[in-house]
């Protein structure tokens, strides 16, 4: 059994890789994004389609950094969640 620790330690835990949504609308979003992408590639000039790229790979950087504040938050409320378990949580009103 590997230590969770160490692949931790050595980057070998990458939550954001191992997510791959399998669902119906998923899917369909995506293909709507792309069939989208490719209709503005042909209306758009080189120069204004570039643009875009640059716009959508900007959404993309923010995108990435609200899943990991994201991640980082849900993180935390599930170790406090467990420490209020393991603790016996409010013990104010176990009269």
């Amino acid at each position: 059994m590997s230590n969770l620790l160490e692949n931790l330690f050595y980057g070998n835990i990458r939550p954001d890789e191992s997510i791959h949504p399998n669902t119906p609308e998923y899917q369909l979003l995506n293909q709507q994004i792309s069939k989208t992408i490719e209709a503005y590639q042909k209306k758009l000039t080189m120069e204004e389609f570039d643009a875009l790229e640059e716009l959508i790979d900007l959404l993309g950087q923010t995108t990435s950094i609200y899943a990991a504040a994201s991640y980082t938050q849900g993180f935390r409320l599930g170790v406090l969640m467990m420490l209020e378990v393991l603790g016996g949580g409010d013990r104010s009103n176990s009269s």
